[in-house]
C-alpha cells in the first residue's frame, strides 16, 4: 500500500509535519518493502487552496492514505473525494508513524481536525 506522510525534511527519521496543506515534504512510501520517494511541496507558500493543491498532488502520487499532524476541510474533502483514507494526529519521526500505521494503532480520521488556513500564521 502507497501512503503520503507529512514531514519536515527528506528522510524516513524526519519528524512528522503538523500541516497538511502547507508540508514541507510528502514522503510517499510503499509500507509492503519501505521504499520511498519525497516529494516537495510547492504549496507552501501558496496564498490560498493549499490544502486542494497538496491533496492533489497525494493523490497523483498514488497514495492511498495519509499520515499528518493537522488537515483541514477543503484537503479532507479532496482528499475524501477520491477514496484516500487519512490519520490525523501523528506525531514523531515519519519511519514511526509508518509502523504504528501498518500496526493498526492509528484510527482514520471522520473529519477535519482544524479550520481553513491553518499554519498560515492568520
Amino acid at each position: 500500500m502507497k501512503i503520503a506522510v507529512t514531514s519536515v525534511g527528506k528522510t524516513l527519521d524526519s519528524e512528522v509535519d503538523q500541516r497538511f496543506g502547507r508540508a514541507a515534504y510528502f514522503i510517499i512510501i510503499d509500507t509492503e518493502v519501505m521504499d520511498f520517494n519525497v516529494i516537495e511541496n510547492e504549496s507552501v507558500t501558496a496564498g490560498g487552496g493549499a490544502g486542494i493543491s497538496s491533496a492533489k498532488a497525494v493523490i497523483d502520487a498514488g497514495a492511498e492514505a495519509v499520515l499528518t499532524g493537522n488537515c483541514g476541510p477543503n484537503a479532507q474533502r479532496t482528499l475524501s473525494a477520491a477514496g484516500v483514507r487519512l490519520y490525523t494526529g501523528v506525531t514523531g519521526k515519519v519511519a514511526e508513524a509508518v509502523e504504528l500505521f501498518k500496526d493498526g494503532k492509528l484510527t482514520e480520521a471522520e473529519g477535519p481536525n482544524v479550520q481553513s488556513h491553518f499554519g498560515t500564521g492568520n
